[in-house]
């Protein structure tokens, strides 16, 4: 897979990466993990994302490929542990948070240490920022982002403070096509697209179990894309996945599975490249019709 500048940063990111929450949140078996991650580092990954907060996927990740670490770039986030309450939020949390991480990873170091939907509040305080700062001249992470989409993510990188943005973006949350890429580009920051498929929440018939879909579902009934009603799933996942990385400024996707041979099936999806013109203005012209107003970017 062809791999492209990460913002000024000097990495070079494969197109589509590997998302660490489904092997941490939906149990998956070291043994399952460990033949997912290899198969795909051997065909072209080479960005691995995760969070202290996706249960045990740092131990997972750490455990099953920390051998590798030449091989790929490892991004992780920090903040909230179990909850999003602002006293979690103190420059010792954090630098702990980093500490506990990298010993999970079984790692010295990772290239990128994310603040973990922050919100523009605590941001102000500047302790957060100071501790991610410490935590690279350590020599604990290469880089610094911020995770986060919205008014909070425009006050992170309106502070010139971080090397990259990973945010929502997709055929169903493209409030950050106007608000945040552009923003982030102009800075020089790396741009990490988060929920690429909108969870494939056209695929459900009904609003599904899991609330952290709603939103998505809940905007298809509206949106009506005619690829994602003409019932064939793999080209309307091949289509929306195509659609955010055709996003000007966006560099990599992060897909989560706890699949084997599922990282190659989604890598295979973009071998046709970007969308045309055509078909992004198409994408496009409908979210603009129907979207509204309170259509925010999804944490």
């Amino acid at each position: 897979m062809e791999k492209k500048p990460f913002g000024k940063t000097g990495m070079n990111v494969a197109a589509l990466g590997f998302g660490g929450g489904e092997i941490g949140y939906e149990n998956a078996e070291y043994a399952t993990v460990k033949e997912l991650l290899a198969a795909a580092l051997d065909e072209g990954l080479n960005v691995i994302d995760t969070a202290e907060c996706y249960v045990d996927s740092e131990e997972k990740i750490g455990e099953t490929v920390s051998h590798r670490r030449n091989d790929f770039y490892l991004f992780t986030k920090c903040g909230h542990g179990d909850t999003y309450a602002e006293e979690k939020w103190s420059k010792k949390d954090i630098t702990a948070s980093i500490e506990r991480s990298l010993k999970r990873l079984k790692m010295d170091y990772v290239d990128l240490v994310q603040l973990h939907s922050c919100n523009e509040a605590i941001l102000r305080k500047g302790e957060v920022i100071e501790a991610l700062q410490e935590a690279k001249k350590a020599g604990k992470t290469r880089f610094i982002g911020y995770s986060g989409d919205g008014t909070d993510a425009v006050y992170a990188i309106n502070t010139g403070a971080f090397d990259s943005l990973q945010t929502s973006v997709n055929i169903a949350d493209q409030q950050c096509l106007e608000q945040t890429i552009p923003l982030a580009v102009a800075k020089g920051m790396g741009v990490i697209a988060k929920r690429p498929i909108a969870n494939a929440a056209w695929t459900f018939k009904s609003k599904p179990e899991n609330t952290y879909i709603h939103p998505y579902w809940e905007r298809f009934q509206e949106l009506k894309y005619d690829f994602t009603l003409n019932g064939n799933a793999s080209a309307a996942v091949e289509k929306a996945l195509r659609f955010t990385l055709s996003v000007p400024g966006v560099n990599v996707a992060i897909v989560g599975t706890k699949r084997p041979g599922r990282w190659r099936e989604n890598a295979d999806l973009l071998a046709k490249g970007p969308l045309s013109k055509e078909e992004f203005e198409a994408i496009r012209k409908v979210w603009h019709e129907v979207s509204k107003k309170d259509w925010v970017g999804q944490v």
